[in-house]
């Protein structure tokens, strides 16, 4: 089973998914982030409970830098596991978002 969950602090607000990153999270997903245009938060995506992603993952993310304002917005991807590492890595997001 999957799970979203938002934490807001000051001007961060972290998505943690736990479970699959898949389809099955798209709207509460994009539910998380999708008030939050135009904004001067800090996004921070943490895959620390995340057991795996599929392409539905990768858009969904890409999704989300497109409708929050591009490269302008900072959005990190935190502890991230070696195996997620892969796959990003291999779809080149290493260049299009900050791994901490």
């Amino acid at each position: 089973m999957s799970n979203v969950s938002v934490n807001q602090q000051d001007s961060t607000l972290t998505v943690s998914i736990s479970g699959r990153f898949d389809f099955n999270i798209l709207q509460d997903f994009r539910d998380c982030y999708s008030e939050m245009a135009g904004s001067d938060m800090k996004f921070v995506v943490d895959l620390a409970q995340t057991e795996y992603i599929d392409s539905s993952a990768l858009g969904m993310l890409l999704n989300m830098k497109n409708h929050l304002g591009s490269d302008d917005c900072a959005i990190e991807i935190c502890n991230c596991q070696p195996n997620l590492m892969k796959i990003f890595t291999i779809a080149h997001f290493d260049k299009k978002f900050k791994f901490v």
